[in-house]
């Protein structure tokens, strides 16, 4: 049903790999292992189904498998896009038998679900620590005395306060906190750093360990900090820098073990409308007892694989048919679905129902859009569109949608016909205007396609039956904030009663560009 490019593959087929191992916006991984397989989850702030779940047997070749959240609670906060709120950096565990995400919503506090397999059944979201600014959270099960704990950042924005973490003491089973918890790293005591965030708590040979970025996620570094006890005081150090490398920032992670006791940390980078894209280090111990990552602290651009099983080349799907209507787990809406957006049926071919949002004409308020992450390297996408709908006003179409936006697609006429049309919207309008002037799409249907180029530039095609023909200038695509630049498929209808009709996508494809 969906695949992806093999040219998306970080497996160079010799033993090594590049970096980044996940070229898209997978932001603030976490990672942990279950026996011979290896699993990664990631922030996805307002989009729903939330909490993406990949796995791998290498740490190289990663595959989607689906997501741990169905709908963003509480739902109501969820009926619109809310592009940089909803789920903040969750951390993945393995304890008791069952997987466990922890996360923060900036405005609601910590939630946690857990499941007795990573395919599920997940647990709604339980709220550990209800709260304004609590982000970041990450759990801990002290094997060695039974106890549990959690630490988090805080956003700014929501509370005042950041570059601290404050711990707790937790309940073994997750439900709730024993403590009202106590500051156990300020930042601001901590000569030259700022903005500490995005724990991850472990245990390693006697010490409490945090793994925590600091500096920002432009241009930060990633910090290690150990204590005897919880509560601190903690030393730390620098375990991975930009240096003289072109990787900025380098930024927030999880560190795992294999069964053969390699040490690997898998971090993001922001690459601005790209997102934030994962890259995988190797990580040793000093005699000190001190991680470090990388190449003596710079981030690697090609190394030598783990030393696990082969994998074949395996990449996040992306292309889909929609058989039966169904879309693959790459889809996302912008926020929680309605019903009967996407209906099934007998064939292949994604079904979308022009919703009626009334005169608005802004892809970026609108939940009934359907994304998935653009590429981190030059791409080619395309996607057949028929336009069913005999609404006048009806239209549906491809779109890169970010701070700013621009699709391409087919609206019906007053009097009844098709045609294709290209319009775009810069960060600060309100209003989307043309990028070309439409013309006549014979039988309602083209095959819309855009190709992107490095810088996230955009340039628009449709072949309405008589080859590609290019449309409108070339378009640079912007993130959100927090979140990357993202394709997009939508259906809309105007102001009205009654059923508008549908738009049937079919044959989605992206390809690596030549």
């Amino acid at each position: 049903m969906t695949s992806a490019d093999s040219s998306f593959s970080a497996d160079l087929g010799d033993g090594t790999y590049r970096n980044p191992v996940l070229n898209a916006d997978w932001s603030d991984p976490d990672v942990v292992r279950d026996g011979d397989d290896f699993y990664l989850t990631a922030s996805s702030f307002g989009r729903a189904p939330g909490l993406p779940l990949l796995h791998s047997r290498d740490l190289v070749n990663w595959t989607l498998i689906g997501h741990a959240l169905t709908r963003l609670e509480p739902a109501r906060e969820f009926t619109a896009p809310r592009h940089d709120c909803g789920v903040w950096a969750p951390s993945l565990r393995r304890h008791d038998d069952r997987f466990w995400i922890f996360w923060g919503d900036p405005d609601q506090g910590i939630f946690q679900i857990n499941a007795p397999g990573i395919s599920g059944p997940w647990t709604r979201p339980h709220l550990v620590k209800a709260g304004k600014g609590l982000i970041d959270a990450c759990p801990l099960w002290d094997e060695e005395t039974g106890e549990a704990y959690l630490v988090h950042a805080w956003a700014k924005s929501r509370s005042g306060v950041k570059n601290r973490l404050t711990g707790h003491r937790m309940r073994p089973d997750g439900t709730g906190l024993l403590d009202d918890g106590e500051v156990i790293v300020d930042g601001d005591r901590i000569p030259g750093w700022f903005t500490l965030e995005g724990p991850k708590l472990y245990r390693h040979d006697g010490w409490f360990w945090i793994f925590a970025p600091a500096g920002g996620v432009e241009t930060g570094w990633q910090g290690v900090l150990r204590s005897r006890s919880f509560s601190g005081p903690y030393e730390e150090r620098i375990a991975l820098e930009q240096g003289g490398t072109g990787v900025n920032g380098p930024h927030q992670g999880g560190w795992v073990r294999t069964a053969s006791g390699e040490d690997w940390f898998l971090h993001f980078q922001s690459r601005g409308p790209y997102g934030r894209v994962v890259h995988l280090q190797p990580l040793r111990w000093t005699t000190e007892g001190w991680p470090v990552i990388g190449d003596d602290g710079e981030p690697v651009g090609t190394h030598r694989k783990p030393d696990l099983p082969p994998q074949r080349p395996a990449a996040p799907a992306t292309d889909d048919d929609f058989p039966g209507g169904r879309f693959g787990p790459q889809w996302q809406w912008t926020a929680n679905p309605g019903k009967d957006w996407a209906t099934g049926h007998a064939g292949d071919g994604l079904r979308l129902t022009c919703v009626r949002t009334g005169d608005a004409h802004d892809l970026r308020r609108l939940a009934n859009v359907l994304t998935q992450r653009l590429p981190g390297i030059p791409a080619v996408v395309e996607v057949d569109l028929r336009l069913d709908s005999e609404e006048p006003g009806a239209r549906a179409g491809l779109a890169v949608l970010g701070d700013a936006f621009g699709w391409i697609g087919l609206e019906r006429a007053a009097d009844g016909s098709v045609h294709l049309v290209h319009r775009f919207a810069e960060s600060v309008a309100e209003h989307e205007r043309d990028a070309a002037y439409s013309r006549p799409a014979p039988g309602g249907r083209a095959r819309l396609r855009i190709e992107t180029s490095a810088g996230a530039r955009c340039r628009f095609f449709a072949d309405l039956g008589d080859g590609p023909r290019p449309s409108g200038p070339v378009f640079a695509a912007t993130p959100w904030r927090w979140v990357g630049a993202l394709l997009g498929l939508f259906a809309l209808a105007p102001s009205g009663g009654g059923h508008a009709g549908a738009a049937t996508f079919t044959s989605f494809r992206i390809t690596a560009a030549p």
